[in-house]
């Protein structure tokens, strides 16, 4: 993606050290001014998921100060997640979480809330305030696939392999993910990377509209601070109107879009003209 000639918050240094907002259960929170980054932290476990880790996620979406427009979700090491911590699948689980079997044995409403909670980490990062961009390197399989589905945007450096792999487990993907995948790739294509569980490469993924941008590993950083720094560009209530209007737009005929075009841009006329309400 080449540069861009305006100075933005995330051109003007990106090796500086900032204080984390969130720290913990390896997931990190940073703010820059208007841009945000989400880290994960624990590559010597290929960024593996937990219970914990999805608080924690969702945790950075309640605590993101109102100024941020961009948020960064990326990953230290060389894959971005290899999808849930194997521990889930022992008979004990992780410590302090119900174990799969205890879920098997809960009753709907208890068994529904728990994975409504665990989904609480994927839910945000769609919300119109905000344009979200996952940066993804090497594995992102399973719920790290669904991390990197659950953001607006996906800059991918040319060693990515994504995959869904939780039917080979039994399970469906719960984690927010087919939504957007079928969004993107069409029902036939997502059910055929679900099922079969398959990876999917860079160049697939750019092909299909999986990834937005396909890069060198090298370049994937500079990417993405070129992609955050074009979208800082335009006027944030520009923004969020135009993102609320494309997100709507598969739920809404054609006549109901038109109609969400015209209000939509009645609000920033008049804004614009300092006539708004």
């Amino acid at each position: 993606m080449a540069s861009h000639e305006h100075e933005t918050d995330v051109d003007k240094d990106p090796g500086k050290v900032l204080d984390p907002v969130l720290d913990k259960d390896g997931v990190r929170l940073t703010v820059d001014e208007a841009v945000a980054t989400v880290t994960l932290t624990n590559p010597a476990k290929r960024n593996a998921q937990s219970p914990a880790l999805w608080r924690a996620l969702a945790e950075a979406g309640r605590v993101l100060p109102g100024s941020v427009r961009v948020v960064v979700l990326r990953a230290e090491g060389p894959s971005f997640s290899a999808g849930l911590d194997r521990q889930a699948f022992t008979p004990e689980g992780f410590d302090g979480e119900p174990s799969f079997i205890e879920l098997a044995r809960s009753s709907d409403a208890e068994l529904d809330g728990t994975i409504a909670e665990y989904q609480e980490g994927f839910t945000w990062w769609r919300r119109s305030d905000i344009v979200s961009i996952a940066a993804v390197q090497g594995h992102a399989v399973g719920a790290g696939f669904q991390l990197a589905l659950a953001c607006d945007l996906r800059v991918v450096a040319d060693d990515v392999h994504f995959a869904m792999r939780e039917t080979s487990l039994g399970l469906v993907p719960d984690l927010t993910g087919t939504h957007p995948l079928v969004s993107l790739v069409g029902y036939a294509r997502a059910l055929e990377i679900c099922a079969t569980g398959r990876f999917v490469l860079a160049e697939e993924a750019e092909r299909t509209g999986l990834a937005n941008l396909a890069v060198p590993a090298e370049q994937l950083d500079g990417a993405v601070r070129d992609l955050a720094g074009a979208l800082l560009a335009a006027p944030r209530d520009a923004v969020i109107e135009t993102k609320a209007l494309l997100r709507g737009a598969q739920e809404r005929t054609y006549e109901d879009q038109r109609a969400a075009e015209r209000a939509a841009q009645a609000r920033r006329l008049r804004d614009l003209a300092g006539v708004g309400e």
